[in-house]
């Protein structure tokens, strides 16, 4: 994180703590209060769009994770002019797709992402808001890897350090908040 970027300053004190959600021992941390902020969302997706911009050299496609990653993504592809292409839970998305298994805390899950929405040697940039244990960006970048694209760097938002999910991923990681 840059300490002296005022607009992830900002979006970090709006971001809320709810201490033993979902389950007792989580402190979860809730985004959602920057996107009721229009001009802290506006200078969260700016900050991701420069930071894109200035080590993502080429990019062609913004890759978002279900569900979060679909309220930046977008936003972020139409600042670059640039597509987006959602990645979702498998069973939600039309036509042919690559599919990969991925590992939970307590268990497995399948994602998707549409074959056709992405083509051999493409340079993308994979964003979430959250890489925890880092079991969805995993399996985000395993999907880019079946479908021949070329990973230029994963963005999130927040980091929970403790949990080491970037140790996980292959490709470079970018956190603008880290805990």
């Amino acid at each position: 994180m840059c300490s002296e970027d005022r607009r992830i300053t900002r979006v970090k004190e709006l971001i809320k703590d709810y201490p033993d959600f979902p389950k007792p021992g989580i402190l979860f941390r809730d985004i959602f209060p920057v996107l009721q902020d229009a001009k802290a969302f506006r200078g969260l997706v700016d900050a991701m769009v420069d930071f894109i911009k200035a080590n993502c050299d080429g990019v062609e496609v913004i890759i978002g994770l279900d569900s979060r990653g679909f309220l930046f993504g977008p936003m972020i592809a139409e600042a670059l002019g640039i597509s987006f292409v959602p990645i979702r839970k498998a069973g939600k998305l039309p036509g042919e797709t690559y599919k990969v298994e991925y590992t939970l805390e307590y268990g497995t899950d399948k994602c998707e992402m549409q074959k056709e929405s992405v083509k051999p040697g493409q340079k993308i940039v994979i964003l979430d808001d959250l890489l925890a244990t880092g079991g969805t960006m995993k399996a985000a970048c395993d999907l880019a890897d079946v479908a021949q694209a070329t990973v230029l760097c994963c963005v999130v938002v927040i980091e929970l350090t403790d949990l080491q999910g970037r140790k996980r991923l292959k490709y470079p990681c970018h956190a603008f908040i880290q805990y």
